[in-house]
């Protein structure tokens, strides 16, 4: 079955991009997530539209990715959560706490979708996160999750 997607899918592809699925993972899965749309001929324009909301998302080059993963590097990120006496958090660190985190950090802005953490973060203490930038390029850095 011939798709287009809208987001970016690990192992498939990133958004705009047209890829040929299952059909079963493409009814069960991808469509109903809004993960992808079926490809159409009236559906080119909504190709080109999301190929150009990529662009201007997307860093601009290789180095432009190296000099960000090198401002991560460098970052002290700190993130207060609620936490019990014993450091176990009330629920997990998520990426969209790690992304204010970062902002409020003074880093470069990330998206959510591109943040890989190290499972379930559910305690106090220091975890390394990582972030896709660019396809050859992954940022690491390190969050101090602290009672808060």
């Amino acid at each position: 079955m011939k798709l287009i997607l809208t987001n970016e899918v690990s192992g498939l592809g990133a958004p705009g991009d047209v890829v040929e699925v299952k059909g079963g993972y493409a009814r069960n899965y991808l469509i109903p997530r809004g993960f992808a749309m079926l490809a159409t001929k009236g559906a080119e324009k909504q190709i080109a539209q999301i190929k150009r909301a990529r662009e201007v998302r997307d860093v601009r080059d290789l180095d432009h990715a190296k000099q960000i993963a090198a401002e991560l590097a460098a970052l002290t990120v700190r993130h207060a959560a609620r936490a019990g006496d014993d450091g176990r958090l009330f629920g997990s660190l998520t990426a969209t706490d790690v992304v204010e985190a970062v902002s409020a950090a003074g880093g470069p802005q990330l998206d959510r979708r591109r943040i890989e953490l190290p499972g379930h973060v559910k305690t106090t203490g220091k975890h390394e996160v990582s972030v896709k930038i660019h396809e050859d390029v992954t940022g690491r850095f390190t969050i101090e999750v602290v009672p808060g």
